[in-house]
């Protein structure tokens, strides 16, 4: 840890990092995301909004302040109430459907992919639409159909543009539920899950490792006092430490409540966990040092720390990690011996750890405005979320060469991505255990000379980029700052083991 923790954090950070680190959105956003009543919520709402904004206009044309147009008259109240009743009946029972086949599609993904996997159906924004847009429908209805009235000061009242729109929307529901039909049935489908998985895991390396951010404050910002070594043998020796009060999955950090509390205390914080670790009660939750600021600290520990009984995405960019070995290891087993779908996941952690190794994960040190360090995290590791991707796989993998060679292939494509030795170093690794697996279990000689063949042919890239022979540059996204430069994402090259962007 001493080792990168020297590549510090500045806090006059861009404006998406400074929202991320100075309050707690990510957890509730997530948290609002993965729910089935949110979406619907909103769509009850507009309709009822929708509801006051036709029943003005009916209620101007019933006073006679304007006429409607001939195709929006639907006949008398009797009439008008027997088309909303028999609208509201029909978008009532599609709703039944719509939830009927929901379920059913959860309890499909929670036996086939794993109960860790319905996080993901319950997050699909199409579901939520869907459901939305018939509840909305129905609310609708009901107040179009008890706004009908036989006696007003100019007879009876039937709200025309109401009932129009009623039918507006009856249409509208036949088209969203000919799209669910389709959304549900490429939803549930292998390929599809793993890629959405994969797609989290994209968009999660790049809010916790934003490519070539780090250095750049690094370079750039002001330090001042204790270097970060000299601080946790301060912490070792004299800090004290703070107790978790609640177990349960770490999904939060407020990082940036934290800093503000440190330097309001004039005080040190290291943090013991990380986002996705289980935290127990009684515990240590961090050490803080004087230890005579510890008591101002706690109860801003306790807040800033959010944990429940399941991992999230939220600053946890090994979870999808994990959702894609766990579907890997399912497919691998005995019941299922699903050889392709094993692959697949492979494929997919293949390209997020190519993505992770061309990003710098040196973020452990957070500095107040005057360059003092005042936050300390545990550094992420490359080496564990390399093992957590591809460990597991392995010893699921004992004699099917098919596996064991997909997974030599993947490690030769991670190795032209790694930035450095210690990277390279955590892949060889990985490749030689495979070796010995495959030479263990593999009866087939020439099974077993294919996976020789590429264990050689990585070595022989391990070797050539630590030799340095060959100019070779990899291509990240920029950062937030730099992106604002010319008001579009473009790319920035960096040199490989240099450590510098260009």
């Amino acid at each position: 840890m001493t080792d990168k923790i020297s590549n510090s954090r500045h806090p006059d950070l861009s404006p998406e990092e400074e929202r991320s680190q100075s309050r707690l959105p990510g957890w509730r956003r997530e948290a609002l995301r993965t729910t089935l009543w949110l979406v619907p919520v909103l769509c009850v709402v507009v309709a009822v909004v929708l509801f006051v904004a036709t029943y003005s206009i009916d209620q101007a044309a019933y006073r006679g302040d304007f006429g409607l147009p001939w195709w929006i008259h639907t006949g008398s109240a009797d009439a008008g109430r027997e088309v909303l009743i028999g609208i509201a009946a029909a978008i009532i029972t599609v709703v039944g459907v719509v939830f009927s086949i929901t379920i059913l599609a959860l309890t499909l993904a929670s036996q086939q992919f794993g109960p860790r996997m319905l996080r993901t159906f319950i997050r699909d924004l199409g579901t939520q639409m869907t459901l939305g847009v018939f509840v909305g429908s129905f609310v609708y209805s009901v107040l179009a159909l008890g706004s009908i009235t036989t006696s007003g000061p100019h007879g009876t009242f039937v709200p025309h543009v109401s009932i129009t729109v009623s039918e507006a929307l009856m249409v509208v529901d036949i088209a969203v539920l000919i799209y669910f039909i389709h959304h549900i049935a490429v939803t549930i489908q292998l390929p599809e899950v793993i890629a959405r998985i994969a797609a989290d895991l994209g968009r999660a390396i790049d809010e916790a490792f934003p490519a070539a951010y780090a250095e750049y404050w690094t370079e750039r910002g002001e330090t001042r006092g204790p270097t970060p070594v000299e601080l946790i043998e301060l912490l070792d020796t004299q800090g004290v430490t703070v107790p978790a009060i609640r177990s349960g999955y770490l999904q939060f950090v407020g990082y940036g409540q934290l800093l503000a509390i440190a330097e309001d205390t004039d005080s040190v914080i290291r943090l013991v966990n990380r986002p996705g670790h289980f935290v127990v009660a009684g515990r240590p939750l961090a050490s803080v040092w004087p230890s005579g600021r510890a008591s101002h600290v706690a109860d801003a520990l306790a807040k800033a720390h959010i944990t429940g009984p399941q991992r999230t995405l939220a600053q946890d960019p090994v979870f999808p990690i994990d959702q894609l070995a766990e579907i890997a290891i399912r497919a691998l087993s005995p019941a299922v011996n699903d050889t392709f779908t094993a692959l697949t996941c492979i494929d997919w952690l293949a390209d997020g750890l190519s993505n992770i190794s061309g990003r710098y994960l040196a973020e452990g040190v957070y500095r107040d405005r005057r360059g003092a360090i005042r936050l300390i995290e545990l550094d992420p590791s490359y080496e564990r979320m390399f093992n957590r991707a591809f460990d597991k796989i392995r010893q699921a993998s004992r004699g099917m060469p098919a596996v064991l060679i997909r997974l030599m292939d993947s490690l030769a494509c991670i190795t032209e991505y790694t930035s450095d030795r210690e990277q390279r170093y955590v892949v060889r690794r990985q490749a030689e255990m495979i070796l010995r697996v495959a030479e263990d279990s593999v009866a087939e000689a020439e099974d077993l000379d294919d996976i020789r063949e590429r264990h050689v042919r990585l070595e022989a890239i391990a070797t050539r980029l630590d030799s340095g022979a060959g100019a070779r540059r990899t291509w990240v996204r920029a950062s937030p700052r730099e992106r604002s430069k010319n008001g579009r994402d473009h790319l920035v090259a960096g040199a490989i083991g240099s450590g510098r962007t260009s």
